[in-house]
């Protein structure tokens, strides 16, 4: 049996920066972080792009919109002050069309309304600055979009807070809950006055053994990029279109590492179970069954333009499919050094299963003795450090 102050179940990113902030607030404080994996990091947090978003995607009323530009900030200075690398080589958003015109427009609106640094860019300055990115009329400039790897962030959070004597426990997965200050996990059984639940993909089943998340459920989205390691495309700095605002994918796009690799994607295939990277592994028919079933009641009655969606992105596993839509960014580049598929991420998308409408926002829920992040999608990375300290202000500490 462990005793703790607070308990926190998830070594992605959330996980890791929420533990960070509460040693900070409270350096005393007796803190353990459970993870199921060997190592933290794993799914999403180490999957994801390691775009640090510069915060104009979101309306000004959301949390994201709240928290991106600030994270970004933050952990761009996070970065510089710790030597972990960063490319801060700012984004391009282009237009195709009269329609996108309308949508980088929005873009700049809301950029403007949350204070984010946007620049117009015309097709003469563009062409200067970018000979091989194409728009029609002007595009976007975002100059604080970085790229970092995001498996180093985390590794060096991990790192900082064992120096710090947070009890991180790896090989560590969450069984039940047994009282409503009590769980077991595959190891001991841990007591607790308060509990954080970041767990990420399975972050609404634990909340619902707590008695949260009633109305959601997770729908597991599979991202796969397509890299050209060694750069042959000349690819500069991230290229992104105009995306659909009405769901909270930002489709094909460029996006330079920071070890100068070029990849183009992502996808964002429909998995049919939680961890659904490969082939049957992690396969499990009882999440089979329900995803299935949630999956095909969006398909059948077409909510938020489901079935054109999944249409869409099972023809991107094609890829001269993907390669086409990418190219429709550039001109006179070169597309032979896009031949390695890279390792997947598992989007963890809360559905509301009242409305079958895809959660554009982060979500929270919690009481005076639990507190459990449901929704911590893109930009969750970019948000981390002051969404992190929003939710130990608004949920952990503001119930003590």
């Amino acid at each position: 049996m462990i005793t703790c102050d607070y308990c926190i179940i998830g070594g992605g990113i959330i996980g890791l920066s929420i533990a960070q902030n509460l040693i900070e607030k409270y350096p005393k404080a007796n803190i353990v972080l459970i993870e199921k994996e060997k190592d933290v990091a794993l799914h999403a947090s180490g999957r994801n792009s390691g775009v640090l978003h510069a915060g104009f995607y979101y309306s000004a009323n959301s949390l994201k919109a709240k928290f991106t530009k600030d994270g970004n900030y933050l952990l761009t200075k996070y970065c510089l002050d710790n030597n972990i690398k960063i490319n801060q080589c700012g984004k391009i958003i282009v237009a195709s069309n009269d329609d996108e015109i309308k949508g980088l427009e929005e873009l700049k609106k809301r950029g403007d309304t949350n204070s984010v640094e946007l620049h117009w860019l015309d097709t003469k300055e563009l062409k200067t600055k970018y000979p091989n990115i194409n728009t029609i009329k002007k595009a976007l400039y975002s100059p604080t979009t970085s790229t970092v790897n995001p498996k180093e962030v985390c590794k060096h959070i991990y790192d900082d807070l064992k120096q710090k004597n947070v009890n991180i426990l790896l090989n560590t997965k969450y069984i039940k809950k047994i009282d409503p200050s009590t769980i077991k996990t595959s190891n001991q059984n841990i007591t607790f006055k308060k509990l954080i639940n970041c767990a990420g993909l399975y972050a609404d089943k634990i909340a619902q053994d707590f008695g949260f998340a009633k109305d959601f459920t997770i729908i597991p989205f599979k991202g796969i990029y397509l890299k050209d390691h060694q750069n042959i495309n000349n690819l500069q700095t991230n290229i992104y279109p105009v995306p659909n605002l009405k769901n909270p994918f930002l489709g094909v796009h460029f996006t330079l590492t920071v070890n100068n690799e070029a990849k183009i994607g992502p996808t964002a295939i429909p998995a049919f179970w939680r961890e659904n990277y490969k082939g049957v592994d992690n396969f499990s028919l009882k999440e089979f069954i329900s995803i299935l079933a949630y999956e095909s009641k969006l398909f059948f009655t077409n909510a938020f333009g489901f079935r054109a969606l999944a249409y869409e992105e099972v023809r991107k596993y094609y890829k001269p499919f993907l390669l086409n839509l990418a190219k429709k960014l550039q001109y006179n580049s070169n597309y032979d050094g896009f031949n390695t598929w890279s390792t997947p991420g598992i989007r963890a998308q809360l559905l509301d299963i009242k409305t079958l409408e895809l959660v554009q926002d982060f979500v929270v829920q919690g009481d005076e003795n639990t507190t459990h992040v449901l929704n911590a999608v893109s930009p969750a990375f970019t948000s981390s450090f002051p969404f992190s300290k929003w939710v130990i202000e608004n949920y952990i500490s503001k119930n003590s």
